[in-house]
């Protein structure tokens, strides 16, 4: 098994954020866009460029991945919105579901599809869930619980990879045709010693990589549950990874601030920034949402 030393992170921007999440890498920018969601931030960063942006579009924004027809879309609050570059435009969609919800972390599958979870901002009500946007419309599919992460989805499209944070459980659905879930199974537990499960996301290999909050790491876990590798992080709240560059074989890591102490960040300075590692297999191009106008 690969062990920590062979994996090392690298820092590629000290960008403090409150809460990072949502990393995406966009080919045709050759660039990775990711949220600050407690600060209302997103971040795009230009790796063969150096260039960095911020751009200050308020609320809550947890996710922002591509559109097949171009350009971005956030998903923030109780909405989903196109990005125009500069700002947040109207909603194109809105989720019915209770005033302290919010969105949270999302992928597109092959087909297009859009999967994402809510939760309670709060933290407290088991009240988020797994949604998805077909052809046919918005459903909730399943996966209820408090916080949710992911989703993740594999490469031939047919299961989904869904956390149960506070549970501290890795959940594997297959997905009917009706884009419902069915058959779920204990894909992996971890610890609480260990710290939280947050964002996860496959690689080319169909390895799952999960994100720790609380627990200075990523984890690298083979399609049968496995693990695979483990990469150190100089910070505590680890939150998800995105595979970019030509080859996608460099993985951008997005960590957070929020939770941690004074104290505390004197031993970890760098919370909140933008990490990298080489992956010792290369990721997958996240394909865009069809089924959002």
């Amino acid at each position: 098994m690969l062990q920590e030393d062979d994996l090392e992170s690298r820092l590629v921007w000290p960008v403090e954020a409150q809460l990072g999440e949502g990393p995406v890498w966009i080919p045709g920018e050759a660039a990775l866009w990711f949220v600050d969601i407690k600060a209302g931030n997103l971040h795009r960063f230009e790796p063969g460029t150096g260039a960095r942006h911020s751009y200050p579009v308020g609320g809550l924004p947890s996710f922002i991945v591509p559109r097949a027809e171009g350009g971005l879309l956030v998903g923030s609050g109780h909405a989903l919105r196109p990005f125009d570059g500069q700002a947040l435009g109207a909603p194109v969609l809105t989720i019915d579901m209770p005033g302290h919800n919010r969105t949270n972390d999302a992928t597109v599958d092959p087909s297009g599809r859009l999967w994402f979870g809510t939760m309670d901002i709060e933290e407290e009500r088991e009240s988020g869930a797994v949604h998805v946007v077909d052809e046919t419309g918005l459903h909730e599919v399943g996966g209820g619980c408090t916080i949710t992460n992911g989703p993740a989805i594999s490469p031939d499209g047919h299961h989904l990879y869904h956390v149960d944070t506070l549970d501290g459980t890795v959940w594997r659905f297959d997905i009917r045709e009706d884009t419902e879930l069915s058959d779920g199974i204990v894909f992996a537990t971890i610890a609480k010693e260990d710290g939280s499960p947050d964002g996860v996301t496959i690689d080319s290999e169909g390895c799952l990589w999960v994100a720790l909050w609380g627990g200075w790491q990523v984890r690298r876990y083979a399609p049968d549950g496995a693990l695979l590798a483990t990469v150190a992080l100089p910070c505590a709240n680890v939150t998800k990874i995105a595979f970019g560059g030509p080859d996608l074989r460099t993985a951008y890591v997005t960590t957070a601030r929020t939770g941690v102490s004074d104290v505390d960040l004197e031993a970890q300075p760098l919370a909140g920034g933008l990490f990298a590692f080489d992956a010792p297999a290369p990721g997958l191009v996240l394909p865009g949402v069809k089924f959002v106008s």
